[in-house]
């Protein structure tokens, strides 16, 4: 579920006709003047199939525990007793392998044969070994003898047969999910909440939160844990300190000033029921919006609630709530 969820959270997939078209890529054929025909065909950028078989990878290697074919016998043995579930388990089965796992040429879809005019070599693959040629020897790894079994074709060939490889596992893997979660919906299957709700892809790389910075000199011994006491050499950050005294061991600044404006928003009791999931929780990004750390700690609805209505008489902002595990912010930052 959470690799599925990650796939689902691609780019590609924002789209899903764009996405559904790129299992079957359209060529346009144009006739010019003098009977040449030129063959045109647009594709996504490198970069984002990259991505996308980055994330789908493990979902296509029978050795991984997320093998799309291991969740599909997983389904299967807990519908076993369930006719109309059975059946779709088996024909999607029978769908990946043909898609995924073909077996011929014909079932690959085409065929590729290049000959060496000044050799004399002769070579031929088909969509599929193409693709996995560009998976496994441009991509997420450089096995070299794929790359040699792809070189005569180029990059590009090998790029295009791997499009509809790629769109179609991530197809196949986000209907798979779709179904599980209807099952859940349905009482069928009981999933933990948790593979509904944890994050599985990050929204945003700017990351801020309150907290509490503590500096000793180099050498000083660190709290052994999240929640011990501070030592005595141990002085609290506050605004008059000299941030470019702090540096990295290559010698980097560790910190800068910058002032923030954000404030977490206060919902009213009612904006946190109405933000519950289809399952009843809620969302960790959602949490994390509201100032609430992960895993919500025991009480913080009524936190919450305690601090909106705080905030109603005048309007006034309330400060931040600190979402540090400790009394200070025990990223265990040894400034110098």
């Amino acid at each position: 579920m959470l690799r599925a969820r990650r796939v689902e959270e691609h780019s590609l997939a924002a789209d899903w006709d764009a996405l559904v078209a790129l299992i079957q890529p359209q060529m346009t054929v144009a006739q010019l003047d003098g009977g040449e025909v030129r063959i045109r065909y647009e594709l996504p950028a490198e970069e984002v199939v990259e991505s996308a078989a980055a994330r789908i990878r493990p979902i296509l290697l029978n050795g991984d525990a997320c093998f799309y074919q291991k969740a599909l016998g997983a389904l299967g043995y807990f519908c076993r007793d369930l006719p109309h579930e059975t059946e779709w388990v088996k024909a999607t089965r029978a769908e990946w392998r043909l898609r995924v796992e073909p077996s011929t040429p014909e079932e690959a879809g085409y065929w590729v044969m290049v000959s060496d005019t000044a050799t004399g070599e002769d070579h031929s693959l088909d969509r599929h070994q193409l693709a996995m040629a560009w998976i496994y020897g441009d991509v997420v790894h450089h096995d070299t003898e794929r790359r040699q079994e792809g070189d005569p074709f180029g990059l590009i060939e090998r790029f295009r047969g791997a499009v509809p490889l790629v769109a179609w596992a991530m197809v196949g893997t986000i209907e798979l999910l779709n179904y599980i979660r209807a099952l859940h919906e349905a009482g069928i299957l009981q999933l933990p909440q948790e593979v509904m709700d944890e994050p599985v892809a990050l929204k945003s790389t700017t990351w801020e939160h309150s907290a509490e910075v503590s500096y000793a000199p180099i050498g000083t011994e660190p709290p052994t844990t999240a929640s011990a006491p501070m030592g005595r050499d141990w002085a609290r950050l506050d605004g008059t300190a000299d941030l470019s005294r702090f540096r990295t061991s290559t010698g980097g600044q560790l910190l800068r000033a910058a002032r923030s404006s954000h404030l977490p928003e206060l919902p009213s009791p009612e904006e946190v029921e109405a933000a519950r999931t289809p399952a009843g929780g809620w969302k960790r990004d959602q949490l994390a919006a509201w100032g609430v750390s992960w895993p919500p700690p025991k009480g913080w609805k009524d936190e919450l609630a305690k601090r909106w209505k705080a905030a109603r008489p005048d309007g006034a902002p309330l400060p931040l709530p600190s979402q540090a595990p400790a009394p200070f912010a025990q990223e265990s930052l040894d400034f110098g």
